[in-house]
């Protein structure tokens, strides 16, 4: 791995509040932008407010010591960073419903929409943007589907698609395999494989150690709103570690690059 300056995020003891309750506290996070990097922890250690944090959906308490950089920058235009940082989140999905064809939300990306609505205007250049993207991940069949029409699968697969076609710095990955079925999330993973060699940067948020796919050689450990581990894969996914962090005791298998939970 190369180490590139500015990082893709930065943060430094960040505290982050939703309502009157703190979810993340002294969180300190770096990426470099060609990292591929995974962050796992169980349900409610404050995933979803990191990610919404990353997308600046949520903002950092200002205090002394506390700073968030992406890019080298703590300010942004939500448009412009929507571009450089690719994002295929749950709620994402949940969005694209209806008459919506893939085509149409690929092309929603230019628009921080899920559809194309009547005020947009698309350009012939973005149109074949929309297009590369399907033709990438081998679902141009899907430009003239409804979303309302595709399996769980190929609706996350456009939406992989619609996070590629600005072509980003990266891809944060948010419980990506979530409501699919055993060949979804085959197809799922070998494409977050090829999208790993090609060389863009990945961040995987996610619950479930099967999501880890191999080309992921870096994995932080999240807990009550904190990392509290970071390093090698090798050396974070043990069973040991793994027991303490979702409370429970664990056997770990791993098989041809991938890791399992008993």
């Amino acid at each position: 791995m190369t180490s590139r300056s500015p990082a893709l995020l930065d943060l430094q003891n960040v505290r982050v509040m939703r309502g009157d309750k703190t979810v993340l506290d002294d969180f300190t996070l770096r990426v470099e932008c060609d990292e591929r990097v995974a962050i796992l922890g169980p349900n409610g250690c404050g995933k979803s407010t990191l990610i919404k944090t990353i997308t600046r959906e949520c903002y950092p308490v200002v205090r002394k010591g506390s700073s968030m950089k992406i890019l080298g920058q703590d300010s942004w235009n939500v448009f412009e960073l929507r571009s450089l940082l690719g994002i295929v989140s749950n709620d994402l999905m949940s969005a694209c419903t209806g008459e919506a064809t893939g085509r149409d939300v690929i092309l929603s990306g230019f628009f921080s929409s899920t559809d194309i609505f009547p005020n947009h205007v698309v350009s012939p250049e973005q149109k074949d943007l929309a297009d590369a993207a399907l033709a990438q991940l081998n679902i141009s069949h899907l430009a003239e589907r409804a979303v309302s029409e595709m399996s769980s699968g190929e609706a996350r697969r456009t939406l992989i698609a619609r996070a590629l076609v600005h072509h980003p710095h990266a891809l944060l990955f948010d419980e990506p395999s979530n409501s699919l079925d055993v060949f979804a999330r085959h197809t799922l993973r070998q494409t977050m494989s090829l999208l790993a060699n090609s060389g863009i940067g990945i961040i995987l948020v996610t619950h479930d150690l099967s999501d880890i796919i191999p080309e992921i050689d870096r994995v932080l450990l999240m807990s009550s709103g904190r990392i509290v581990a970071d390093g090698r894969k090798e050396d974070m996914l043990k069973p040991e570690r793994l027991a303490a962090l979702f409370g429970i005791d664990v056997a770990l298998e791993q098989r041809q690059g991938y890791y399992h939970l008993w």
